[in-house]
């Protein structure tokens, strides 16, 4: 039992990281990116911008994933979490690079601009998660 007590307060303790980090990779991926996603989603119901936002929080949640996988400490996860975060804002910046225009295609429902967010974020933490192996 005390095994599974010390079990549950690490999942505890990593969940609670997660969702922190999570929480705030939200709040600078909207304050990097041109657009308004919470408006475009919740008052606008807007397809695309749901697709890259999601996409891009789905990318950093695999990274965290390694990142918990592969660490051995809080302390380690933290500095693990802060290089996911800062990877996906740059895959967010260099498809930008790519496709000139992305937040005003976004603001405007463009399907295609929104998967090639959502792809480049989740390609960024897969492969962000691969290189956190020892």
């Amino acid at each position: 039992m005390p095994d599974f007590l010390s079990g549950l307060l690490a999942f505890v303790v990593y969940f609670a990281g997660a969702v922190g980090f999570c929480a705030v990779y939200c709040m600078v991926y909207t304050r990097v990116t041109r657009h308004d996603e919470f408006s475009l989603i919740v008052n606008q119901q807007s397809a695309s911008a749901s697709i890259a936002f999601g996409g891009s929080l789905l990318g950093f949640a695999i990274a965290l994933a390694g990142a918990i996988h592969h660490t051995g400490s809080i302390p380690e996860f933290v500095m693990w979490g802060l290089v996911a975060l800062v990877t996906q804002i740059v895959a967010y910046g260099l498809a930008r690079l790519a496709y000139p225009g992305l937040s005003r295609a976004i603001e405007e429902n463009v399907l295609a601009a929104a998967i090639w967010v959502a792809a480049v974020s989740i390609s960024a933490g897969l492969l962000s998660a691969a290189c956190m192996s020892p």
